[in-house]
């Protein structure tokens, strides 16, 4: 029997149940891979997080890591326009940030279970049974905190889940490690026919490419990555030089399929979901990781609260909720914008095209898609 069980080892997951150890709380938390391993993930972390991420035990400033302080935007055409972050961020890989967060959650005594399974989280007279495939445990409180898409969400049928294949819900990701000639303190984001690419420093020197599409891309290419970047990736002078001069280091690319950017529920079931689980940022507008650390400091004063008998688990529920869209629905507004205004070739363009002239304008689209050091 638990405090708290958790569904996913990623940042939301493994930063929520530090929080929860360190406060004297029983947690277990269930991941499905071993670690270290590779995601999907743009790598790049808004400074907002950077103060968070030491209290929670990590020697972010020994790490000697890239501080990225510029960012650069091109058109499918070519056009380019390059601006200060007002806030800016540092690189990590996920390898490495997620492996050092597991090994503070085992050190605070969370139960980390690896290789495990969560194939259901069902509540009854005040508790959860979690069905894992290492067998059933309990627990007063459960988050899922499992990402972008999981199998409970589609044995649970979320919202998300059930809608119709379209452009906001079929998106599919591919990242690679490479070596390349890359400005330090500069993220390049280059975009192309329905979608757009990634490019930025992380740790020993190398650097973060990644890249998000529609289905259909991908589809009209034979289903082929190599061939999707030679016939639409690469359409972009931009994106055709970095191409041409990078060193992968991995032998197949990280990929994954059925991105979905539609709007979640923050609570079903009586299960708070936490990260990307309860809703997935455009990556254009970056941060994404940024907001899964804040949010799981929010979800861990929530259940903290509720744990010691000052909330019941009704207002835990909207509590949380109430928190989260406050400090994120206007965020997830913005890239939601940011992603129409980008959607088309054309579109794209022409919207650089316009901005160049006005900086300003750039910087208070930048800001609305930062936060606040939490």
């Amino acid at each position: 029997m638990y405090d708290a069980i958790i569904a996913g080892g990623g940042l939301a997951g493994l930063a929520l149940s530090i929080q929860l150890a360190k406060a004297g709380y029983r947690v277990a938390v269930f991941e499905k891979e071993t670690f270290p391993y590779h995601k999907v993930c743009g790598e790049y972390v808004s400074l907002e997080s950077w103060n968070f991420l030491e209290e929670l035990g990590l020697p972010l400033s020994d790490w000697n890591l890239p501080v990225i302080q510029r960012l650069l935007m091109s058109a499918p055409n070519g056009l380019s326009l390059e601006h200060e972050l007002p806030l800016g961020g540092f690189g990590i890989s996920r390898y490495k940030l997620d492996t050092a967060l597991a090994e503070i959650a085992r050190s605070e005594g969370v139960e980390l279970y690896e290789g495990v399974k969560v194939t259901d989280m069902a509540f009854g007279k005040s508790q959860f049974a979690v069905e894992t495939s290492k067998g059933t445990f309990f627990s007063t409180v459960a988050c899922g905190t499992f990402g972008k898409r999981s199998n409970l969400d589609v044995k649970w049928q979320r919202t998300f889940i059930r809608k119709k294949s379209a452009r906001l819900n079929n998106y599919v990701g591919v990242k690679y490690h490479v070596r390349a000639e890359f400005p330090e303190d500069l993220i390049a984001l280059h975009h192309f026919k329905n979608g757009y690419c990634g490019i930025s420093r992380i740790e020993d020197g190398l650097c973060n490419l990644c890249y998000m599409t529609t289905a259909e891309n991908l589809r009209a290419s034979g289903n082929s990555i190599p061939e999707m970047e030679k016939a639409i990736l690469r359409q972009n002078p931009h994106l055709d030089r970095l191409f041409s001069s990078i060193k992968p280091v991995f032998e197949q690319p990280v990929t994954i399929s059925q991105i979905s950017y539609e709007k979640k529920t923050k609570v079903e079931e009586h299960i708070l979901f936490i990260g990307d689980a309860a809703g997935m940022i455009p990556p254009l507008s970056g941060n994404g990781m940024s907001m899964a650390l804040h949010g799981s400091k929010i979800a861990f004063q929530c259940i903290h609260a509720f744990l010691q008998g000052q909330l019941a688990r009704y207002e835990l529920e909207q509590e949380y909720t109430d928190q989260w869209n406050r400090q994120f629905g206007r965020r997830f507004w913005m890239g939601r914008q940011l992603q129409s205004l980008f959607g088309s070739e054309s579109r794209t363009n022409l919207l650089l095209s316009s901005l160049r002239p006005f900086p300003k304008i750039v910087s208070f689209l930048i800001r609305q898609t930062h936060g606040q050091p939490f």
